[in-house]
């Protein structure tokens, strides 16, 4: 306590008007307004292969919510960019949609240094803060993702991004919002909120949501996802999973309401099988046959679903696998984890039409 005591002192000594004596030299530029521009500098990180990270990019700035980020992934300089620019992959955390964050993902222990070494086989990686249910329910978090896309857009000029190649990856909740974001092009009830500011919208660069930017997307990978809200509580039941019986399960938690007295239109709107047509663009489903979080049967009922609207797809389960792909050993985690990472690598590659790196 002494030394805040002296502090304390130090400043009570001395008149209000010395302490300008402190203001930096030269004196700070002042605006003639409040206006946020981000003028904090850039933070650049350098990855393996030089691939650079800029970490904490402000894509949205929600009113009465805190500024939402993402973390972008950018090829080496080196790297020769297409004249159309980067193919973009945007990806999303889990957490239940109440936890997790950008820069975590299962069981890796570098989920950046993942995410780098897909920007190095040449694309443009979006890793996407979004808001979390204790903060704001359903829609909120896939309009903040779909916000993301067309920020990213937005920007195609200033980071290299193709603005016409883009595909979301997302693990757990982030695997459900990564699906419906891909089966959901032009859904009005999903589309982002206007930023409002001062009465109007707010059409800034940082905070771009006007439709004239599309959020639709090519491709879509799921980890372990959650597609159907009506149906989750019986199948985790039979599976004797987490159950869904609560109030406090993440489902409801997400979408404000419990079980049902939820309103079925609320359910329907998101759950990603209830989107699914023709032209939706191909998916990447994987996950485990003894995941006690997701039953299982969520990502077979969503390949069904696709495989009876002709949508291309794939699916892989893996046996005795859990959620976050974690195995039984710490031998058949590793190794669930690189199949479910490799399978995607190699989906992304064919679906934004890139031959796989050597």
């Amino acid at each position: 306590m002494k030394p805040t005591l002296l502090v304390l002192a130090t400043v009570l000594a001395f008149p209000f008007s010395s302490s300008l004596a402190q203001v930096p030299s030269p004196a700070p530029e002042i605006a003639a307004e409040v206006v946020r521009t981000d003028a904090y500098p850039t933070l650049q990180v350098v990855f393996p292969n030089d691939v650079e990270g800029l970490p904490g990019l402000v894509y949205q700035e929600p009113v009465g919510y805190r500024p939402l980020t993402l973390d972008l992934y950018l090829p080496a300089e080196t790297v020769e960019r297409p004249a159309e620019g980067f193919p973009l992959v945007v990806y999303i955390h889990g957490g239940g949609w109440m936890g997790g964050d950008a820069r975590r993902s299962g069981a890796f222990v570098d989920f950046p240094g993942v995410l780098a070494s897909l920007a190095a086989r040449g694309y443009a990686v979006a890793s996407v803060e979004y808001r979390l249910s204790g903060e704001a329910h359903f829609p909120a978090p896939i309009q903040d993702v779909k916000a993301a896309i067309r920020w990213l857009r937005s920007q195609a000029s200033t980071y290299g991004i193709d603005p016409k190649r883009a595909i979301t990856w997302g693990v757990s909740a982030g695997g459900h919002l990564a699906a419906l974001a891909a089966v959901s092009c032009n859904a009005k009830a999903l589309a982002p909120a206007q930023t409002m500011k001062s009465g109007a919208p707010d059409t800034r660069a940082d905070n771009v949501s006007s439709s004239n930017v599309s959020d639709c997307i090519q491709g879509g990978v799921s980890w372990y996802g959650v597609f159907d809200l009506s149906t989750i509580a019986a199948q985790a039941r039979k599976d004797k999973a987490m159950s869904r019986d609560v109030p406090d399960a993440p489902e409801w938690r997400l979408l404000g309401c419990f079980a049902n007295k939820c309103k079925k239109s609320s359910i329907a709107s998101a759950s990603p099988v209830a989107y699914v047509d023709a032209s939706d663009p191909p998916l990447l489903l994987i996950a485990g046959d003894a995941d006690t979080t997701v039953p299982y049967h969520q990502t077979l009922d969503m390949a069904e679903k696709l495989r009876s609207a002709g949508v291309p797809y794939e699916v892989m389960v893996l046996p005795g696998i859990n959620h976050g792909f974690v195995g039984k050993t710490p031998e058949a985690t590793r190794e669930a984890n690189l199949r479910a990472l490799d399978a995607t690598f190699r989906f992304i590659d064919r679906v934004l039409k890139r031959a796989p790196a050597q």
